[in-house]
């Protein structure tokens, strides 16, 4: 698969699950404990297993952009 359909496919889900995080936090005190414990955490292990997904295509983006020498960068 390619990295740009990869990120088509990680993108929205990452997006979803943030949303998932967001509304389970604002709703806790309404939620059974169980439900909440299943919801945000989780949700929250695969929103951290999507963001290293999303870092590992991104990665070339990033040392392109963040992690050259000012040298390089300045020239």
């Amino acid at each position: 698969m390619k990295k740009n359909t990869a990120l088509k496919i990680v993108n929205p889900i990452m997006g979803v699950l943030l949303i998932n995080q967001v509304l389970v936090a604002f709703l806790h005190d309404l939620l059974p404990k169980e439900v909440f414990e299943f919801l945000h955490e989780g949700g929250g292990v695969v929103f951290a297993v999507a963001a290293i997904l999303h870092v590992t295509l991104n990665w070339n983006w990033i040392k392109m952009n963040f992690l050259q020498k000012a040298s390089k960068k300045d020239a």
